[in-house]
C-alpha cells in the first residue's frame, strides 16, 4: 500500500510541474492583452506585467482595461470570458502550490494540506486536507488539459483582435 501511495505522490509531483509550466505559459499571454487593451507595445506590456507580482493583480489589470469605455463590447466580452476561465483554473494550481504535504506513517498515504486560514463567524479553520488519490491526480490532469486548450483560445483571440505579438 505504501509503495502505491509513493507512486501516486511521485506522479503528483510530475503533474504539478506540468501544471505550473502550463500555467506560466498561459499567464504570460496576459502580456498581449495588456499591450492590446492599453494600446502600447509588447515591451511596455512586459514591464507592466513583471511589475505586478501576482496573477490576481495581472488579471485585475486586464479586466479593468477591458471594461474601459474605449473597448468595444465584443472585444470586452472575448477578453473577460477568457480571464474568468483563467481564474477558475487558478484555484487548483493555488491549492497545490500553497500546500504542504504529509504522509501517513502506517499506510504511506499522501495528502496535501492547504496553508490557508478560513475565517468563520466564531472560529477559524486551518489546513484543509486533500488526499492524493486517483481522483486528485485525474483532476490535475484535466486542469492541465483545460489550461492547454485555454492557451490556444487566448492565442486565437490575440490574433483576431490584432493585439501585439
Amino acid at each position: 500500500m505504501a509503495e502505491k501511495s509513493n507512486e501516486s505522490f511521485e506522479r503528483l509531483l510530475l503533474l504539478l510541474g506540468r501544471l505550473n509550466y502550463t500555467w506560466t505559459n498561459t499567464e504570460s499571454l496576459l502580456i498581449h492583452f495588456i499591450a492590446g487593451l492599453s494600446k502600447t507595445t509588447k515591451d511596455t506590456a512586459v514591464v507592466i506585467f513583471l511589475t505586478l507580482n501576482t496573477m490576481r493583480a495581472r488579471v485585475d489589470l486586464v479586466e479593468r482595461l477591458a471594461k474601459m469605455d474605449s473597448v468595444e463590447d465584443a472585444e470586452r466580452e472575448a477578453v473577460l470570458k477568457l480571464t474568468r476561465e483563467m481564474l477558475k483554473l487558478s484555484k487548483l494550481r493555488n491549492q497545490y502550490n500553497h500546500s504542504i504535504y504529509a504522509f501517513d506513517p502506517e499506510s504511506g498515504a499522501a495528502s496535501a494540506i492547504l496553508m490557508r486560514i478560513a475565517d468563520r463567524k466564531r472560529d477559524i479553520k486551518v489546513g484543509k486536507a486533500t488526499q492524493i488519490d486517483n481522483a486528485a491526480l485525474t483532476e490535475v490532469e484535466e486542469t492541465i488539459s483545460r489550461l492547454s486548450e485555454l492557451n490556444s483560445r487566448i492565442w486565437d483571440t490575440i490574433s483576431v483582435l490584432n493585439y501585439p505579438k
